[in-house]
């Protein structure tokens, strides 16, 4: 093995490259890819002699598949965060609704109580007004009856007295 820079950090690379499958971004390993390149550099019968070599994106699909990674964590992570927020939110959302409904039930309680109140009060000014009615209907029946009596007894005198006349 031999050393590379890497944005002045040095790495050590074999010289020659292991095969790698090409769905080895898609395979699961519990084992970091540098794990296991120190594994392979501190194997006791290793023969593989170092070069130089230049690192560049597509030098190392292991560095490719731990950038992808960490890139699709973070893009995971903010997902999540996203959830989170949107979980929060449509909680707080929720919890406005509910409040708007019990302030608009409230409100509707209180104007049936209103109504009712409102109500019991015509009906005792209808009951009133109905009973003054009927009253005022007697008293109207008894001024006619005691009207027509007076113009009997009118009558009565008149015809009982003709001298009253001339």
């Amino acid at each position: 093995m031999i050393s590379g820079e890497l944005a002045g950090n040095f790495f050590l690379v074999p010289e020659s490259q292991i095969p790698v499958p090409a769905n080895f971004g898609m395979m699961q390993s519990n084992i970091p890819a540098f794990q296991f390149n120190n594994f392979l550099s501190n194997f006791p019968y290793s023969q593989i002699s170092p070069t130089i070599q230049e690192f560049t994106p597509q030098s190392s699909s292991i560095s490719n598949n731990s950038t992808s990674d960490e890139a699709e964590e973070h893009q995971m992570r903010i997902i999540d965060e996203r959830k989170k927020r949107r979980m929060i939110s449509n909680r707080e959302s929720a919890r406005r609704s509910r409040m708007r409904k019990q302030r608009h039930l409230d409100e509707l309680w209180s104007q049936v109580i209103r109504l009712r109140n409102e109500n019991h009060s015509l009906i005792d000014k209808l009951n009133h007004v109905s009973e003054s009615h009927d009253r005022v209907l007697q008293e109207n029946e008894r001024l006619k009856e005691e009207a027509s009596d007076l113009r009997q007894m009118l009558t009565d005198l008149k015809i009982g007295s003709p001298s009253l006349l001339l």
